[in-house]
């Protein structure tokens, strides 16, 4: 536990000054950049002091200038603040609801254009969603999806949701598949605990949408990169 205690003491002792100073300027000024920015050097910080390293494979795959759809399988708590600090440029992400009305946290995802998604299997909300990541991208920011749409309990992939492949169609921005393991036995589904231990991020070439005829077609493309990056008992 005390990999845990070291990675929440760091994230409070330099998450709410930050927050008083980077939330109330992007509030003036309208640019998040400043926020986004202090919010991923916390959490680089907050993993070097826990003992967590992070290990980066191929983000000379990553495209200059453009804005794309990173696409990620997932497999703990840890991914999001292991993947998005060492992802180039700013990005948003889908993110559930419920994350979105936690106090000043939430208030904090909105300034930097976070997209929320609602899991209540409604054809609307999944349109609201997709509209809301199309809006993102067009003012060029990446979004992250992690496409499973919930972590791996055991680390093996799950089937991926459709949602982050209509969007790559209807837009046509770069899909860049991304391989994490490790991270699933630092910190597992339900509990708490953080052990110290090595993250591993691979990011695979672009895979561009209008090079398939359909989603599906598309859908198994990303698959079979994401699993080329993984150990083989996960794929």
């Amino acid at each position: 536990m005390i990999a845990s205690l070291v990675m929440l003491a760091t994230f409070l002792a330099l998450g709410i000054p930050a927050a008083l100073v980077f939330i109330p300027w992007a509030m003036i000024t309208g640019d998040a950049t400043p926020l986004y920015n202090a919010t991923q050097g916390i959490s680089r910080a907050a993993f070097y002091l826990a003992g967590i390293r992070v290990e980066v494979r191929g983000r000379e795959h990553v495209p200059a200038e453009t804005a794309c759809l990173f696409m990620s399988n997932h497999v703990s708590n840890l991914d999001p603040p292991a993947l998005l600090p060492r992802i180039p440029g700013r990005t948003s992400a889908f993110l559930k609801r419920s994350l979105m009305k936690i106090p000043v946290l939430g208030y904090g995802f909105k300034l930097g254009e976070f997209i929320a998604v609602d899991r209540d299997g409604r054809v609307e909300s999944a349109q609201e969603s997709v509209a809301a990541a199309r809006r993102v991208l067009g003012k060029g920011l990446h979004v992250t999806s992690f496409v499973e749409g919930t972590r791996s309990r055991d680390g093996h992939m799950l089937p991926f949701k459709k949602g982050p492949f209509y969007l790559a169609k209807e837009t046509g921005a770069p899909c860049i598949p991304v391989s994490i393991y490790g991270t699933e036995g630092m910190m597992r589904k339900g509990s708490l605990k953080i052990r110290p231990g090595t993250a591993h991020i691979v990011f695979h070439a672009p895979v561009h949408p209008d090079d398939f005829e359909t989603r599906e077609a598309l859908l198994e493309a990303v698959r079979a990169a994401i699993a080329s990056g993984l150990p083989e008992w996960m794929r």
